[in-house]
């Protein structure tokens, strides 16, 4: 665990796995019991990751939202809240997105040696653009944001990005929230993609705790036999 942060992967998704709808407002998939556990979890974590697509579709700020949370992390002597992560190999990032804009803390962007160009150029001043090599190697990533002193680093989608670090072994723990109902829309964003996963039933996660929060059910599994560092 040396070469890479500890990863979480945090999801909201309908029984049927769906994370949003095909409308162009957000689906609200859970409950401020839920929000608030979310926002917990962040407050435990270093750096926070979430697609390009997902900048592009939500406009999240992907701050600590507790005051008396943020506070504490001052008091442990660390930035009130996260350094926040994208990735992209196509660029057209907003600067005027609120990744961009909310947090003193800072922005790091992560591309393909082609794309890095026109995006520093874009970026200039709002966030720091790092370069890959050909492809936006997760691996590479997050050994550089551990020589960046990420210890724990929490990933909030979209489907693509979660199926990336599934994929690929790099995930840690995941927290799942179940909405209590179903989509059933073919053309609305997924939990995952298909891939090659290496979660399967020769190689199960473990159920670590399970949690109602009103009607949404909240489930915490663990894979490997990493733990999140103290």
């Amino acid at each position: 665990m040396n070469d890479r942060p500890y990863v979480l992967l945090s999801c909201a998704a309908s029984v049927d796995g769906y994370i949003d709808d095909a409308s162009p407002e957000r689906l609200r998939l859970s409950n401020e019991a839920d929000f608030d556990r979310v926002d917990a979890a962040r407050a435990e974590v270093d750096a926070i990751l979430v697609g390009a697509t997902t900048i592009r579709r939500d406009d999240p700020s992907l701050l600590v939202r507790s005051p008396e949370r943020r506070a504490a992390r001052a008091a442990r002597g660390l930035p009130e809240n996260l350094v926040k992560v994208t990735l992209t190999a196509s660029g057209g990032l907003d600067p005027q997105a609120r990744f961009f804009t909310t947090g003193a803390e800072p922005k790091l962007v992560y591309t393909t040696d082609q794309a890095a160009k026109e995006l520093r150029a874009e970026l200039d001043g709002v966030a720091e653009v790092v370069a890959l090599g050909e492809k936006a190697d997760l691996a590479a990533l997050l050994a550089d944001l551990a020589a960046r002193g990420v210890r724990r680093l929490m990933v909030e989608g979209g489907g693509g990005v979660h199926t990336g670090f599934l994929t690929a072994d790099l995930v840690d723990e995941i927290h799942l929230a179940i909405a209590p109902f179903f989509l059933g829309d073919p053309d609305a964003p997924r939990f995952t993609h298909p891939g090659l996963f290496p979660q399967s039933p020769s190689r199960p996660m473990r159920l670590a705790e399970t949690s109602a929060l009103g009607d949404v059910a909240f489930l915490r599994y663990l894979i490997g036999d990493a733990s999140p560092p103290v």
